[in-house]
């Protein structure tokens, strides 16, 4: 994550030395203890609780602002609130326990991978058609890069049933659930920007803005001649893609061939 807008002026030394504390999801697990240390300050004093709910449900929502990006602003907006309501409903098992979703979610999440895309599945009939854009011949090797849960690598099953298809995921817990689900497929655990793509007909991405120019460096490095790149949602920046369709929900899928795609001119 970038440094933060607000400290503009900064010193260098200062901006490098706070830069580790701006790592996402630090933000938001500092956005979320400071709405809970406001909601049990003003809960003790003569508030009521639902004045104090309220004010430390705005916080949040205010801190929520700083973030550019919109999923991690819900998130942010949503955390004291959905942790609270989860606190109320645990009767009388202690108040953090709220917690253990935290846990759950950097167990499956782990700090590796809090660059890359967040948990986001593949939308069903996302690569629906794909086939007739992107043709490939029976048995091709196909690699969902980053694969979560495996929805993407059950819509690629679909948009070609004859293929191979590999999925990789740097979480281990993931992993293993994405394994069970998919049993079809062949899953690796590890960094999908240090796995080579060379043996592949076509990747798949659903990745980040960010992220997106690292995607079309590692493709143009590694990809051979007539390969596929699909990417849900995110453009290449500077490319111009051999296709582009849109999807229900406000999606788009991004069709890109190697040695054809280049910089619009």
């Amino acid at each position: 994550m970038s440094a933060s807008p607000l400290l503009p002026t900064a010193p260098k030394g200062f901006a490098a030395g706070i830069a580790p504390l701006m790592r996402w999801p630090l933000p938001a697990l500092f956005s979320w203890g400071a709405a809970w240390a406001v909601f049990l300050f003003l809960s003790r004093s003569a508030l009521s609780l639902v004045a104090a709910l309220l004010l430390a449900s705005a916080l949040g929502a205010c801190l929520a602002l700083l973030h550019s990006a919109r999923w991690r602003r819900i998130m942010v907006a949503l955390g004291f609130p959905l942790s609270l309501l989860m606190s109320g409903q645990l009767g009388g098992l202690p108040a953090w326990i709220w917690l253990l979703p935290l846990a759950l979610l950097a167990l499956a999440y782990p700090s590796r991978s809090w660059g890359d895309a967040p948990l986001f599945p593949t939308p069903p009939n996302a690569l629906q058609g794909l086939r007739d854009l992107a043709p490939l011949p029976d048995g091709a090797l196909l690699l969902d890069a980053g694969c979560g849960l495996g929805h993407g690598l059950r819509e690629l099953r679909r948009a070609y049933p004859q293929a191979r298809i590999e999925g990789i995921e740097w979480s281990g817990l993931l992993a293993r659930v994405v394994a069970w689900r998919c049993r079809w497929a062949k899953i690796h655990r590890g960094d999908m920007w240090a796995q080579c793509w060379r043996p592949y007909a076509l990747v798949y991405v659903f990745q980040r803005p960010e992220t997106m120019v690292r995607v079309w460096a590692k493709a143009c490095a590694e990809l051979p001649a007539s390969a596929w790149l699909i990417s849900l949602d995110f453009a290449i920046p500077d490319q111009q893609a051999l296709a582009s369709m849109p999807l229900p929900g406000g999606h788009s899928l991004w069709i890109y061939q190697m040695g054809t795609s280049q910089r619009p001119g």
